[in-house]
C-alpha cells in the first residue's frame, strides 16, 4: 500500500484526537501507538533509498575508477581474434585501483577497519542496532578475518562470519530468482546478439559500443556492464530494456552496493581468467549460460562445473575461481549473463545495513 506524507499525517492526527477524547481508553491508546509507529516506518523508508532499479534508467553517467572503484573483475568478449584492445576507455576501469576512496584501495588494517566501522555507527545511530549481531563482530575483527581465512577462501574486502560457506550452491538457496532468469533465456540472449553485433565503438576498434576489455594472460574477456559495482549505466540499460526489467524483478539482486554488478559476459576460445578471489562472502554468483561450447569450465575451490545453456550456475566467488574455454577458433565465445544475488542466510535487517555501509560513493 502506497502512504503519502499527508495520509499519514491525518491519520497520526486523527490517532491523537482518539487519543485525546477517549484517555481512559485502551483502544484509543494502542490505536495511537500503531500510528506512530506507522509513522516511524514511513520516515525510514522515505531516507533509505530504494533501488535504483525500481525508478527506470539512472541519469547520472557511470562512475568508471569511483568510491566503489575496484572491487570485482568479472568477464569479456572475443570477435577481437586475441588482437589487443586499443584504447584507455575501452579497459575495465573497474580492474584497477583509480580512487583513493576506493574499500579496495584501502589497504587491509585500521584504515579500513576505521572506516568500515564508523559506517556501521552512523547505520546504528540513524535506526537500530537490532540485527547487527554478525556484522558489528565482521567489522570490529576485519583485519583478522581477512588475513587469517584459509587460502581456498579469501574475500579482498569483507568476510561476513557465521555464514555457511561452500564453493558451489543448489538453484534452490535462490529458487525465485533462479527460474525467473532462465525463464527470460531467450529474451536475454536475443539482447546479447544486438550489443555483441553492434558496429566498433569507434574507428580501428575492435570493441563494440558499451563493451569493456579485461586483462588476461590469453585470449580476450569481454563484458558488457547493465550495473558495475552498484552504479547503474544508463546507456546501456537503455540499449537492454528487457535486461534491465528482468533485474528489477529478481527479489534478491544486489542492486543499491558496491558488491553488486550485472553484466554480459564473453571469453573467446583459448581464453584464461587466472585464478583470483571475489570482495566478499555475502553474495552468490549467478550465471546464466547464453552461448556454452564445449571445452569451457569454472573451477571453484577445487571443484569444477561446465556451464549449460539456459541454465544457472550458483557459486561463492570468495572462494579461489578461474575460468577458462579451451575451444578452438570455430567454436564461438562462451557467452553468460552474470549477476550478483545476496547470500541467502544473510538476512533483511543485515542487506540494509550492508547497502549502507557499503553505499556507492561512501
Amino acid at each position: 500500500m502506497e502512504w503519502s506524507l499527508e495520509r499519514v499525517r491525518e491519520m497520526v492526527a486523527g490517532g491523537m484526537q482518539s487519543m485525546r477524547d477517549c484517555e481512559s481508553s485502551a483502544f484509543g491508546t494502542a490505536m495511537c501507538l500503531l500510528l506512530l509507529f506507522v509513522w516511524y516506518c514511513y520516515r525510514v523508508g522515505r531516507e533509505h533509498s530504494s533501488s535504483p532499479l525500481r525508478g527506470g534508467y539512472s541519469t547520472e553517467p557511470s562512475r568508471v575508477g569511483g568510491a566503489g572503484g575496484a572491487l570485482m573483475s568479472t568477464e569479456g568478449d572475443g570477435r577481437a581474434k586475441g588482437r589487443p584492445v586499443s584504447g584507455v576507455e575501452e579497459q575495465n576501469g573497474f580492474a584497477y585501483c583509480q580512487s583513493t576512496e576506493s574499500f579496495r584501495c584501502t589497504k587491509t588494517g585500521e584504515g579500513l577497519n576505521q572506516k568500515l566501522y564508523h559506517s556501521l555507527q552512523d547505520y546504528a545511530k540513524r535506526y537500530t542496532w537490532s540485527g547487527m549481531g554478525r556484522v558489528h563482530k565482521g567489522v570490529r575483527d576485519q583485519g583478522r578475518y581477512l588475513t587469517s581465512r584459509p587460502t581456498i577462501q579469501r574475500p579482498e574486502v569483507f568476510f561476513l562470519p557465521d555464514l555457511p560457506s561452500a564453493p558451489f550452491f543448489s538453484r534452490d538457496a535462490q529458487k525465485h530468482d533462479v527460474e525467473l532468469l532462465e525463464r527470460s533465456f531467450p529474451a536475454l540472449l536475443a539482447e546479447f546478439e544486438s550489443i555483441y553485433h553492434a558496429p566498433p565503438a569507434r574507428a580501428g576498434s575492435s570493441l563494440p559500443l558499451g563493451w569493456k576489455a579485461n586483462s588476461t594472460p590469453h585470449g580476450q574477456w569481454w563484458t558488457f556492464y547493465l550495473l558495475n559495482q552498484g552504479t547503474p549505466l544508463a546507456l546501456n540499460a537503455r540499449r537492454c530494456p528487457r535486461a534491465w526489467r528482468v533485474l528489477g524483478q529478481l527479489r534478491t539482486f544486489i542492486a543499491n552496493n558496491v558488491f553488486g554488478n550485472a553484466c554480459f559476459s564473453v571469453l573467446t576460445p583459448g581464453a584464461l581468467i587466472t585464478e583470483h578471489y571475489g570482495p566478499t562472502n555475502v553474495r552468490l554468483r549467478c550465471h546464466l549460460g547464453l552461448r556454452v561450447p564445449s571445452s569451457c569450465e569454472l573451477v571453484v575451490g577445487g571443484e569444477p562445473q561446465c556451464w549449460s545453456e539456459g541454465s544457472c550456475l550458483l557459486f561463492d566467488d570468495s572462494f579461489l575461481h578461474r575460468a577458462f574455454h579451451e575451444g578452438g577458433p570455430g567454436d564461438g565465445p562462451r557467452v553468460v549473463f552474470m549477476v550478483d544475488l545476496w547470500h541467502p542466510n544473510v538476512a533483511a535487517a543485515e542487506r540494509q545495513a550492508l547497502d549502507y555501509i557499503f553505499t556507492p560513493g561512501r
